[in-house]
């Protein structure tokens, strides 16, 4: 019964994940052709491009988060390259929208070493899960990625 539960909750949290990114999209490109023929026409400026990047960014999260419980509902299983992708994603929109002049030094050095960690992390986990196939074909048949 509890499982049963568990899907209906992704089922729904996917359904409404597809209705935010769909409408997001449609903001987007409705903030693109706005931006466009303001004046001065086909001319963006760089506030607008960040804002259009930001954007962009944000509604690729929400495509990955989709990949994340569509791999969980099929496999049960949250895979951890998929959070770590979406991380490295999340981290790279408030960096590419970020006012240096804003922060701290100490900050954005903290903003660089988790960029660091998570793209690390992520290679390692690429990395061992590349191994592992490599390993199943030999026979071993053992996932030592976690």
């Amino acid at each position: 019964m509890l499982k049963n539960f568990e899907k209906v909750i992704i089922f729904a949290l996917i359904g409404m994940m597809v209705l935010v990114v769909f409408i997001s999209t449609l903001e987007l490109a409705i903030l693109i052709v706005v931006d466009i023929l303001e004046p001065p026409k086909y001319w963006l400026g760089i506030d607008q491009l960040f804002e259009i990047f930001g954007f962009f960014l944000m509604i690729l999260i929400g495509v990955e988060l989709l990949e994340t419980l569509k791999a969980y509902l099929s496999e049960n299983v949250v895979h951890t390259e998929i959070v770590l992708a979406v991380a490295l994603i999340a981290i790279a929109r408030k960096v590419i929208t970020l006012d240096v002049k804003m922060y701290d030094p100490l900050t954005v050095f903290g903003i660089a070493a988790l960029i660091f960690a998570i793209a690390i992390a992520y290679s390692l986990i690429k990395r061992c899960r590349i191994s592992a196939r490599l390993g199943d074909r030999e026979g071993s048949g053992i996932d030592r990625c976690g």
